[in-house]
Formats: C-alpha cells, sequence, structure tokens
C-alpha cells in the first residue's frame, strides 16, 4: 500500500507500508537526494522475512510536496513522526542512511523515546555528530566542500547528481570498481524527482546540523555501520563518533565498503542488520 500524510504545517509527505500490520514495523530513512526507492533491496528482504516495512519520501524529495520551506532536520523529524503516528509504529526498529541516519536519529531522540515507539535503531554512513569542520569537532570537513556542493547544484543539477552517482557515492572511481550503469541511473532518477530548492537547502541540513545532544539522547541498542572508504561521509567524523557518543552502541566498520554501500553490498549489510535486530 502506497499513501501519504499531511504534517502539521500542511505538507504531503508519500510513504510505502507493506507487510501485516501485526508484524514489528521497519522504518526507512533515505539519504540525500534520494526517495523512499533507495531502499528496494532492504524493504524487499525484511518483508520475506516477516517485518512490516515503511519507507518515505523526505519533504521535497521524490514524490512527497516540493514546499519552499522546512528543509531542515528538526522539519525531517517531525514529518518522519507524523508518519509513525499515523501508522501508529511501536516496538519499531528505525534505520537512516547518511541525511536518513540524521533523520533517523532526531526522530528517535526527540519524538520516539519519549513516546516508547521505537525498539532499536541502524544509523548507516550517517552523517551525525556533524559534518562541517566546528572547534568541537576539528576532524569535519571545511565549509568550503559543502559550498562546493551547493554551487555544482546550482549550476546544472543534472550533471553534478550524475558525478556523484558514477563517482564517490558507491566508489566507482576507484581502480577496478565493478561499476553497474543500471545502479547510477537509478541514484540519477531519484535525486531529479525531487526538488532543486529541497535539495540545496539541504546540504545546510545534513553538513552544519549539530547532533551530538540527539545522539547522547538515544538510549535503544543501535548499530552503526560505516565504510572506511566512504568518500562522502568520512567514517572517522562519523561512525566512529556515533560510536563514542551514542549510550548503547554496537559498531561495524567495513574496510573498503563505499558510501552506497547499502546497494552495492546489499547482501552483507542486510544480514548484519537482521542479525542485529533479532539479537
Amino acid at each position: 500500500m502506497s499513501n501519504f500524510v499531511t504534517t502539521k504545517d500542511g505538507v504531503e509527505i508519500f510513504y510505502k507500508d507493506w507487510g501485516s500490520k501485526d508484524a514489528q514495523p521497519i522504518m526507512f530513512h533515505h539519504g540525500w537526494p534520494l526517495s523512499a526507492d533507495d531502499w528496494d533491496g532492504q524493504m524487499l528482504f525484511f518483508l520475506s522475512k516477516g517485518y512490516r516495512v515503511i519507507a518515505h519520501d523526505r519533504r521535497g524529495h521524490g514524490r512527497s510536496q516540493q514546499v519552499d520551506f522546512g528543509h531542515d532536520m528538526a522539519h525531517y523529524a517531525a514529518d518522519a513522526a507524523a508518519i509513525a503516528e499515523h501508522l501508529d509504529l511501536r516496538n519499531a526498529i528505525h534505520i537512516g542512511h547518511s541525511t536518513g541516519g540524521g533523520e533517523a536519529a532526531a526522530y528517535v531522540a526527540r519524538f520516539g523515546l519519549p513516546r516508547g515507539r521505537v525498539a532499536k535503531a541502524v544509523l548507516v554512513s550517517a552523517v551525525p555528530p556533524i559534518m562541517v569542520k566546528t572547534d568541537a569537532y576539528p576532524g569535519g570537513l571545511p565549509i568550503e566542500v559543502f559550498d562546493g556542493l551547493r554551487a555544482g547544484l546550482a549550476a546544472n543539477r543534472a550533471d553534478f547528481f550524475r558525478a556523484v552517482a558514477s563517482g564517490p557515492f558507491y566508489g566507482y572511481n576507484r581502480e577496478g570498481a565493478d561499476v553497474k550503469p543500471a545502479v547510477i541511473d537509478n541514484w540519477w532518477r531519484q535525486g531529479m524527482m525531487g526538488s532543486a530548492l529541497a535539495h540545496y537547502e539541504g546540504i545546510k541540513a545534513f553538513s552544519e546540523t549539530d547532533q551530538t545532544d540527539d545522539l547522547k539522547a538515544i538510549s535503544v541498542p543501535t548499530l552503526v555501520l560505516h565504510g572506511d572508504d566512504d568518500q562522502v561521509v568520512p567514517y572517522k567524523n562519523a561512525g566512529l563518533l556515533q560510536a563514542e557518543l551514542l549510550p548503547n552502541p554496537t559498531l561495524k566498520i567495513y574496510e573498503g565498503y563505499s558510501h552506497g554501500m547499502l546497494t552495492v553490498n546489499a547482501d552483507v549489510l542486510n544480514a548484519d542488520i537482521l542479525a542485529f535486530i533479532q539479537g
């Protein structure tokens, strides 16, 4: 079943909801600038294991409404809460990738835990605690990196997205990489479905939001997965720090894996996430 929910500030958010309503729910939070479709490999896998699977398009992304406001982590989390409350999700697993990892962390900390809706969380190649370099996090990336992303997007979004998908996102710029053109095309398709404004403003949201307090507040068991060849969200300023800040973490670093490992290494990631959920 596919449907829409309207948030408190009037935005229509698209979501998918597959599986028995009596099954334990898993809610997926996608990365920038993608859509719920980026979770196809996980939704089909976990559905086959008997779980109820839910994924949504972030505001301004995919099939959700292309509004000109609310493109920040606080609204992303509130939108996720609107879906969880609309579907009355309880004892749920929340899994977030990249920007969706920030969204999932914000949702769990700010909405899920106070209302008893969350059982466990999984952060995959996720952006917290903060990507940009700050006094508190000197290992972050210079602001000029994100200014470059904004410039590339504004100049020619189609070319820019193609370059990201065919290069660093999946590690396809590495020597000997098994490049799959259809994976690149699907990334580009999802990106171009969304709003250029949401994507442009989303760069600030995923790079400059300090989520230290969110991570510290997540008391449920949390699996942190990151590739050590992640060229988009370097693991030393992300996955390693998440494991230090979370009260109840399990950390796994994958040698040679890229930012897009959920797609190109889905068999390994799916099995590891399933083991964590069932453990």
